[in-house]
């Protein structure tokens, strides 16, 4: 697949398609994940299933457009609010509106993945979204306290262990860790896969601390509206050995978006298993 460029602003978000002539389907990451951890795969399983799939990299990661890192602070001070944003949650919305614009879609099917992006398209801009499905999330409306709840903070203890890396080979090491510790425990994990994936991911474009912070900035500098005004089809996908997320966090936004269906996953984790792709796509709102 060519990659090919949209423009927000300032910000150039690179993209690619899959499919051609199927219902528009764009996908969504969230915080530092570059488009290619979208399995290939998947995407092609969508295509089969009648989609046409656009997934794309927010900027600051990727090959879209990479901003200057703020001076000071660390991802913690930015979540609860103490960095200065370089851009808006608003603005990261318009980019993969952007990426809609570029492939002349005026509403998609949306697929977030651990996305408060995908939530603040719904919100924002609702006559653009024809269903959402919203995987390894909690609500984007949360205040910092509900947020910081939700949270399974033995994970962030496993991070700090990673040792410090000096050499892209360490890099992509690293990546591969990060992934395992999310991964899902009653599923094989997809070794070959996420090496592949790490390798790729290091050489579009090195990690940038600086990005999670600039994200996570971002996410405190738009107010959107309660998940109560939703009136998009929505589906909550959550695994019930997510490492990272509480199950209250699904459940919650779940039960604020009104009709929104939840799909709790035994043996999935903070990660998108093969072995429930299918069963995904089935109940995906159309």
């Amino acid at each position: 697949m060519p990659v090919e460029y949209a423009v927000n602003g300032p910000a150039k978000i690179a993209y690619e398609t899959f499919g051609t002539g199927g219902e528009p389907l764009l996908l969504v990451l969230g915080l530092d994940y570059q488009m290619v951890w979208w399995d290939d795969a998947f995407c092609e399983r969508l295509v089969d299933a009648g989609f046409h799939v656009a997934r794309y990299d927010n900027r600051d990661t990727g090959l879209s457009t990479h901003f200057p890192q703020p001076a000071g602070g660390s991802p913690w001070r930015a979540l609860l609010g103490g960095t200065k944003p370089v851009y808006t949650m608003a603005d990261m919305v318009d980019d993969g509106l952007a990426v809609m614009d570029a492939l002349g879609w005026t509403a998609a099917h949306v697929i977030g993945g651990a996305s408060a992006i995908a939530q603040g398209m719904a919100l924002l801009h609702p006559a653009r979204v024809r269903g959402l499905t919203l995987c390894m999330s909690s609500p984007a409306t949360a205040g910092i306290l509900r947020t910081l709840r939700y949270l399974k903070f033995g994970i962030f203890r496993e991070f700090r262990k990673l040792p410090k890396a000096t050499t892209p080979e360490q890099e992509i090491d690293n990546m591969v860790r990060l992934y395992r510790a999310q991964a899902s425990p009653g599923y094989p994990f997809p070794a070959e896969w996420v090496r592949q994936v790490a390798t790729l991911s290091h050489h579009r474009a090195p990690n940038n601390p600086g990005t999670t912070q600039r994200h996570l900035a971002a996410g405190r500098a738009t107010k959107l509206p309660p998940l109560s005004g939703l009136t998009v089809p929505t589906l909550v996908v959550a695994g019930a050995e997510d490492p990272m997320l509480k199950p209250s966090a699904g459940r919650d936004l779940a039960a604020q978006i009104p009709g929104a269906r939840l799909v709790e996953y035994p043996g999935v984790g903070h990660d998108w298993p093969e072995g429930i792709w299918d069963d995904v796509i089935s109940r995906m709102p159309r």
